[in-house]
């Protein structure tokens, strides 16, 4: 396994960050500054991994901006009076001295060790604004990343990010931190966050984080899953685990910010079996996964064997890959491409690691598991494919909770039209009546729902004024059918709308009925 070149993990002093920290903000390094400095399309290019147009715009610039940008946000070397002049209060050798930069008495240059950059957010305490440090990228090396890379702020991170349910906890636990951007916006909204990881490397850059942002609140320990916590209770917990299914054989290089070295999807299974002991009453726990699928066993169908009956369960799958596609996908991560002769072997050991194994496909996607606070015996248990973009998932899983736990007592008694809800309504040509009715999400995981006239004409008339049971009682007139036929028909329709947050209850008269007869 390939270590780290030769760069030690970063030194996080307090002192030196707190200059850090101040020169940042003097010089305005933050996304949008940045943005305007070398331009949209440029700042697009650089998403993509194509820092030659940011070059072209900031190559003779010797501001302080662009200098910062050339240094820590492209991972290039720059001249020490530059960077003096960029950071007046820390001076190059202060970034040497956080381990974030090297020097040579014989050069003339800084060469960057680590980048930051700035990283926005939007959650339910508002938009905000970190600075993440972790290890040089592809970009910056000019190779594929070494074992014990520490990786910033990716697409994981930020899907995890979206999916946490925004509600104020007193403990939470971030497991597996990285560079430790959950245990950061966790911290927002928790008394306490406990950030763990295995990786020492990865365990300096999140406490250099931390500090950087001014984020007190958050403590780290060393060790692998649950160790770091034996006998400890949280009231969420977060984690996006090392979750890459890697086969386990020479040549293929086990990225600990992705591999967990444990075989197929069992890191996944540990967790789920795992985290229920270390939930508070009410607590959740919320992962990004993968799971394989068998002959014997869906993806889905195994996960769920693994969740305790006694939990709710909500898993959402948002793709599934072929073991081919898995396998192209996480090589190229770690930046081995198919022009290199490495590409081939690595693709081979993958494919045989999952014929081996009778894998046929590959999920991913989002668990959310949660401690009931009582003995209600109604448990939510959701496993579901949702490929549809998603808007505020976290929000929307919430609102589902919530949604579940009013239906304990029956169908809320008034009920009203989700505002993000359409309708619309599909013709054959020359009918009268629609052949198709389908209601529409707006918002939350936009779902789409096909319905008949009765529950159309139910959910058209709830708008806060009538009862569930009086719209009830007045269908069954227009419609000419026994009012208890129609309550069996609807109800059951009615209770998935809920949950879905197709129809949400009227605060006013939130008692709930069980039945209209």
């Amino acid at each position: 396994m390939t270590a780290v070149s030769d760069a030690l993990p970063p030194t996080p002093d307090p002192s030196l960050v707190a200059a850090l920290a101040a020169d940042l903000d003097a010089a305005d390094f933050r996304s949008e500054p940045l943005r305007r400095l070398w331009g949209q399309e440029a700042d697009d290019a650089l998403g993509r991994g194509v820092r030659e147009p940011v070059l072209r715009v900031i190559a003779r610039d010797v501001g302080a901006l662009a200098t910062l940008g050339r240094l820590l946000v492209l991972g290039m070397p720059q001249p020490i009076t530059l960077v003096d002049h960029a950071l007046p209060r820390l001076g190059f050798e202060g970034l040497v001295g956080l381990g974030l930069a090297r020097f040579s008495e014989d050069e003339e240059d800084l060469t960057p060790a680590a980048l930051i950059r700035p990283q926005s957010f939007v959650d339910a305490e508002g938009i905000g604004e970190w600075w993440i440090a972790s290890d040089l990228d592809e970009l910056a090396l000019g190779t594929a990343l070494p074992a014990d890379h520490v990786l910033g702020v990716g697409g994981a991170s930020r899907t995890l990010a979206e999916l946490i349910v925004p509600v104020p906890v007193g403990r939470a636990l971030d497991l597996g931190t990285g560079c430790g951007i959950q245990a950061l916006l966790v911290s927002r909204h928790a008394g306490e966050v406990v950030a763990t990881d295995i990786s020492t490397r990865a365990l300096a850059f999140a406490e250099l984080n931390a500090r950087l942002n001014g984020v007190g609140n958050v403590t780290f320990r060393k060790g692998s899953m649950f160790e770091p916590v034996a006998g400890e209770a949280f009231d969420l917990i977060v984690s996006n685990p090392p979750f890459v299914i890697t086969p386990r054989i020479e040549g293929v290089t086990a990225y600990e910010y992705r591999d967990g070295g444990l075989i197929g999807d069992a890191l996944v299974e540990q967790f789920v079996r795992d985290a229920p002991a270390h939930l508070t009453p009410g607590g959740i726990a919320q992962l990004l996964g993968n799971w394989e699928s068998l002959p014997a066993a869906a993806g889905l169908d195994r996960l769920e064997s693994w969740v305790d009956p006694a939990l709710d369960a909500w898993v959402i799958q948002r793709e599934e890959l072929s073991p081919l596609g898995y396998a192209e996908l996480w090589i190229r991560d770690g930046g081995t491409t198919p022009r290199e002769d490495a590409f081939g072997r690595m693709l081979e050991a993958w494919l045989d690691d999952f014929a081996d194994r009778e894998v046929t496909a590959i999920g991913f996607g989002y668990v959310l598991l949660r401690r009931p606070a009582d003995a209600e015996p109604a448990r939510l248990r959701r496993f579901e494919s949702v490929s549809q973009p998603l808007s505020a998932p976290g929000r929307a899983l919430r609102e589902g909770l919530d949604a579940h736990d009013s239906l304990a007592g029956g169908i809320p008694h008034t009920l009203v039209t989700a505002p993000d809800v359409t309708e619309a309504r599909h013709y054959m040509p020359g009918d009268d009546d629609p052949s198709v009715i389908e209601l529409r999400q707006g918002g939350g995981f936009g779902r789409t729902v096909s319905v008949d006239s009765a529950l159309a004409g139910f959910v058209g008339a709830c708008d806060g004024e009538l009862s569930v049971t009086q719209i009830v009682s007045a269908l069954a007139d227009l419609f000419d059918v026994p009012l208890v036929d129609l309550w069996n028909d609807l109800e059951p329709r009615i209770r998935r709308l809920v949950l879905d947050g197709f129809l949400v209850a009227d605060s006013g008269n939130a008692d709930g009925i069980h039945s209209v007869a």
